[in-house]
């Protein structure tokens, strides 16, 4: 089955706390639903490192995807550490969908996964609403 998005359905916004840009969806989802693709080339992870770059999706120690096209919407998916997505991978496709209901106007969020955490996310301080509402208590 083919999944498709309607680009129209979201919104490229400046997330809160200072991280960087977001996307927020236009529509309700449902647990388990697909939401939106990660597009782009298709590079060898050799192509991938001598590129390098912030919207690199490794799907496996083979191929990544390069996210970095505006066309892209699913490279604004922030981190969070209490996600509302997930992402899963078919062959060299990456698909996020929802891990709970998701209302129109709710920013996109999924778990980056640990080693991308360690290395880019926990040297500056975790952004997402989770861990910034605990810091405030």
């Amino acid at each position: 089955m083919k999944k498709v998005f309607n680009k129209n359905d979201f919104t490229v916004i400046r997330a809160e706390k200072g991280a960087g840009l977001g996307l927020v969806t236009k529509r309700d989802f449902k647990k388990d639903d697909f939401v939106i693709e990660y597009i782009g080339p298709v590079l060898t992870a050799e192509e991938a490192n001598k590129k390098g770059g912030k919207y690199l999706f490794e799907i496996n120690s083979k191929w990544t995807i390069d996210g970095t096209t505006r066309d892209n919407l699913a490279r604004y998916i922030n981190h969070s550490c209490k996600p509302n997505c997930e992402v899963d991978t078919s062959g060299k496709r990456v698909f996020v969908s929802a891990i709970k209901r998701i209302k129109a106007g709710e920013e996109l969020t999924y778990d980056y996964g640990e080693e991308y955490f360690k290395e880019y996310i926990k040297p500056l301080g975790c952004k997402c609403s989770h861990c910034t509402s605990k810091k405030a208590k």
